[in-house]
């Protein structure tokens, strides 16, 4: 169960971020796999500069900031 949640969440998250960047997601397959790329980067990010959010909220947060950071990141290196 807890990986389902796992699942939802990410694809809820890459949704959400490709929303804020440039308009649309990835597809669901994408949108899950830049919402867990995405907290993973946002938690090292965060803990390098020493950031730390607690609970659900925190770590949807975090999620959020690195999803959106991946979007941009998959966008320069779409323009090139």
């Amino acid at each position: 169960m807890a990986f389902l949640w796992f699942l939802i969440i990410g694809a809820v998250i890459g949704w959400l971020a490709g929303r804020i960047v440039k308009g649309s997601g990835f597809g669901l397959i994408g949108n899950i796999l830049v919402g867990i790329l995405g907290a993973l980067l946002g938690g090292w990010l965060f803990r390098s500069l020493t950031i730390t959010l607690s609970g659900l909220a925190g770590s949807l947060v975090t999620a959020l900031v690195g999803a959106i950071i991946l979007v941009l990141l998959l966008n320069l290196i779409r323009r090139k």
